[in-house]
């Protein structure tokens, strides 16, 4: 009887598996912003503790033109500031410094804002950022002008999503 039970369930489990994949291929599609030949992949952000006044915001930018761009500048709806700064160590200490310059983005190429280095930093934050949640985000580029994007706020010790993963 209990093997009876399992096929009688299997059309219900195999359409559950179809919803599944068409709503993992609706966010893979949601997780891509495009202005001109630059494409910006899965922006997503830590969760804050409350009355944190910083966070943190990571993506992928990936150039398919020949010419290089730059990205200038960001604004998000959820900090009165928004800037690109660069994490290094030197001599076992960390060094967090603005790119006044931008960042730039080789012709045919990417470049990954992540945690541990390069990365917009959310400065005096309105409010903290709630784990799945998400915000709205603007980036400026040299030549493809403004990309409007959506944070995913991860949970406070996220790590950068894989390449090619789109559900974390």
């Amino acid at each position: 009887m209990h093997f009876h039970a399992r096929l009688k369930w299997s059309p219900i489990l195999a359409f559950l598996a179809v919803v599944c994949a068409a709503v993992a291929a609706a966010e893979t599609h949601a997780a891509e912003f495009k202005a001109g030949a630059i494409t910006v992949e899965q922006p997503w952000s830590r969760a804050t503790p409350g009355g944190a006044q910083v966070g943190s915001g990571y993506l992928t930018i990936k150039n398919s033109g020949d010419s290089p761009d730059r990205l200038v500048s960001a604004s998000t709806e959820v900090a009165a500031r928004t800037e690109i700064h660069e994490m290094s160590m030197a001599g076992g200490i960390m060094k967090m410094r603005e790119l006044t310059e931008g960042v730039p983005v080789p012709g045919q190429g990417s470049v990954t804002l992540e945690p541990g280095a390069i990365h917009l930093m959310l400065l005096d934050l309105k409010r903290p950022l709630k784990e799945g949640e998400s915000f709205a985000g603007t980036l400026n580029f040299e030549r493809a002008g403004t990309v409007n994007v959506t944070f995913e706020v991860k949970g406070i010790g996220a790590a950068a999503p894989m390449p090619g993963d789109h559900h974390q």
